[in-house]
C-alpha cells in the first residue's frame, strides 16, 4: 500500500498498456486532466501567485498506490455508514438512559437546546439493555478503528489538492472535509481515552462527545448523501465479488479519468485490494477479541486487555468484582461509614415527611434479593451478583411517597461528578430496585459501597450511587 516508490527495474506486469486518454471523459471534471504544475491563474494579485510545481504531496504524482481508487473508498465508505450508523444510535440511547429530562443533576450539558432531546424514560427491563447497548457501542467503535485508519489512507489525496482553495464554493467543500475527518479522529479517539479513563482532554468527557458526535454526524450524514451515487456508480463498474477475486499479480489501478484519487503515475502493486480489506478486517477482529469480553463476562474477561480497568476487583469477601471508583479514591472514610452511619429519608412537598434509619434497622425490614450486573458506559459489565437488601419503593412508602414521582439519592462522597443522581418512578417501583446492604451472601465491601448503595437494572453503573447519605422522594 506505499506511495512512494520507484518502478520496479523488471518488465511491468503483464497487460495491455494504458492508453493516455486524448480527452476528458464525459461527466469528468476538467482538473483530472491536468499536470501537476496546471493550476488557474486568474489575474492574481502577486502575492497570491501559487507556484508553478505543487510541492511535495500536493502533487498528484506522489502517490503512486495502484489500489486507491473509487472502489476501495467505496467499499470502506459502506462499512463505515453502517457501523457509524449503529454507533450514533446506541450513542442516543445511552443518553437516553441518565434520563437527562429528569434534572440537571442527570445531565449537565451546557446549552444542548434541541440536541439534548430522547425519545423516553429510560425503562428498567429488560434488564440487559444497558449492558447490551453500552458493550455494542464500546466494542464496535473499537472494531471500526482499522477501517476509518484505512479510509483515511485511501482518500489522502483529497486531502492535499493543489490549490487549496480554488473559490468559495470549493472552500467550504473543504471545510466539510476538515469537519468530517476532525469529528471523526475527535470521536474515536476521545471515545479510546475514556476507556482508558484517561481523562488529559480539557473539560468533561461527557459534554466534548456529546458536541463532538452531532458535529460529526451532521457532516457524516452530508458527505453520505453527496457521494452515494458515486459508491453506487463504483461498485457496479467493478463489482464487489469479482473484485475480491482478483489477485496481486493481477491487480491493476483504475481507469485515470475514474477521479482524483487514482495515481497518473502507479507503482507496481505490492497487495490487492482484497488484501487491503482483510488487512483492516483482521485488525478489527483482533480489537473486538481483545475488548468484547469485558461485556460478555465469564472466560473471555480475561482477554479483554483494552479495558485494564475493568480488571479491578473491590475487596472481599463477596466484592470480587470489578470497580471504577474505590472508597479511597472517592474520598469516604471509615469513620462515616462506621457505628455512626445513618440513612436519611425525606419527602418534599407540602406536608413533607423525614425518617432516619441505622444499618441495623435496614437489615430488620424485610429483605428481598436481585440478581443484576453493573453496567459501565464504558463497556463492561460486572455479569450478575447476587444483591440482597430493601427495595427503593418499600423506603419511599416510610416517608409517605406511596407513587413518587422520582428520587434523589446522594452519596457521602463529596466533589464527583456522579455523587448525586436523580432515578424515575419507573426505577424506584421496579420490584428489584434497591439500596443494596449485602453482596453475594456477605455486607458490601468498602469498595463497594458500604454501608448501602443503590442497585437498579439496566441503568448506568455511575447511577448505582455507592456509600448512601440520603434519599429525597418527590410525590
Amino acid at each position: 500500500m506505499s506511495d512512494i516508490g520507484q518502478p520496479p527495474a523488471g518488465p511491468p506486469p503483464a497487460g495491455p498498456p494504458p492508453v493516455p486518454p486524448t480527452g476528458p471523459s464525459p461527466g469528468t471534471p476538467s482538473r483530472t486532466a491536468l499536470p501537476d504544475s496546471a493550476a488557474p491563474r486568474r489575474n492574481r494579485p502577486g502575492w497570491l501567485t501559487l507556484p508553478a510545481d505543487p510541492p511535495g504531496p500536493f502533487r498528484r504524482s506522489f502517490w503512486r498506490s495502484p489500489i486507491r481508487g473509487p472502489w476501495l473508498t467505496s467499499v470502506l465508505g459502506l462499512v463505515l455508514l453502517v457501523g457509524v450508523s449503529v454507533l450514533f444510535v446506541t450513542g442516543l440511547l445511552s443518553y437516553a438512559a441518565y434520563n437527562p429530562g429528569l434534572s440537571p443533576v442527570n445531565d449537565t450539558t451546557p446549552g444542548k437546546g434541541l440536541l439534548g432531546f430522547f425519545l423516553f424514560s429510560w425503562p428498567t427491563r429488560p434488564e440487559w439493555l444497558y449492558r447490551v447497548n453500552q458493550g455494542v457501542h464500546v466494542s464496535l467503535g473499537l472494531v471500526l478503528v482499522p477501517v476509518l485508519a484505512a479510509k483515511l489512507w485511501s482518500v489522502l489525496p483529497r486531502l492535499f489538492e493543489w490549490p487549496p482553495l480554488r473559490s468559495p464554493a470549493h472552500a467550504l467543500e473543504r471545510l466539510s472535509l476538515f469537519l468530517l475527518v476532525g469529528g471523526a479522529v475527535f470521536e474515536f479517539v476521545t471515545g479510546i481515552m475514556n476507556i482508558q479513563q484517561w481523562y488529559v482532554f480539557p473539560g468533561s468527557f461527557y459534554t466534548l462527545h456529546f458536541y463532538g458526535a452531532w458535529v460529526f454526524v451532521a457532516a457524516f450524514v452530508t458527505h453520505a448523501a453527496l457521494k452515494f451515487p458515486a459508491v453506487i456508480r463504483a461498485l457496479r463498474g467493478r463489482g464487489l465479488l469479482r473484485e475480491l477475486r482478483v489477485s496481486t499479480a493481477r491487480t491493476r489501478p483504475e481507469p485515470p479519468d475514474a477521479g482524483l484519487l487514482v495515481s497518473p503515475a502507479p507503482a507496481a502493486p505490492t497487495i490487492s485490494r482484497r488484501g487491503a480489506l482483510a488487512f483492516a478486517g483482521a485488525g478489527s477482529l483482533v480489537l473486538l477479541a481483545l475488548s468484547v469480553g469485558q461485556s460478555i463476562g465469564g472466560p473471555l474477561r480475561r482477554t479483554a486487555l483494552l479495558a485494564p480497568h475493568g480488571q479491578a476487583e473491590g475487596s472481599r469477601p463477596g466484592g470480587g468484582f470489578q470497580v471504577n471508583v474505590t472508597m479511597a479514591e472517592s474520598g469516604v472514610t471509615a469513620g462515616q461509614t462506621g457505628a455512626s452511619w445513618r440513612l436519611a429519608l425525606t419527602r418534599t412537598g407540602a406536608a413533607g415527611a423525614s425518617v432516619t434509619l441505622t444499618r441495623a434497622e435496614l437489615l430488620a425490614m424485610p429483605q428481598h434479593t436481585a440478581h443484576l450486573s453493573i453496567n459501565c458506559v464504558e463497556g463492561w459489565s460486572t455479569g450478575d451478583q447476587e444483591w440482597t437488601g430493601v427495595r427503593l419503593r418499600d423506603l419511599a412508602r416510610l416517608v409517605g411517597a406511596d407513587q413518587p414521582a422520582n428520587v434523589l439519592v446522594e452519596s457521602l462522597q463529596h466533589g464527583g461528578a456522579f455523587s448525586r443522581v436523580e432515578l424515575s418512578a419507573g426505577q424506584v417501583m421496579d420490584p428489584d430496585s434497591l439500596l443494596a446492604l449485602r453482596v453475594n451472601g456477605a455486607d458490601l465491601s468498602p469498595d463497594h459501597g458500604y454501608p448501602a448503595r443503590v442497585i437498579v437494572p439496566a441503568s448506568p453503573g455511575v447511577h448505582n450511587t455507592k456509600w448512601v447519605a440520603s434519599m429525597t422522594f418527590t410525590s
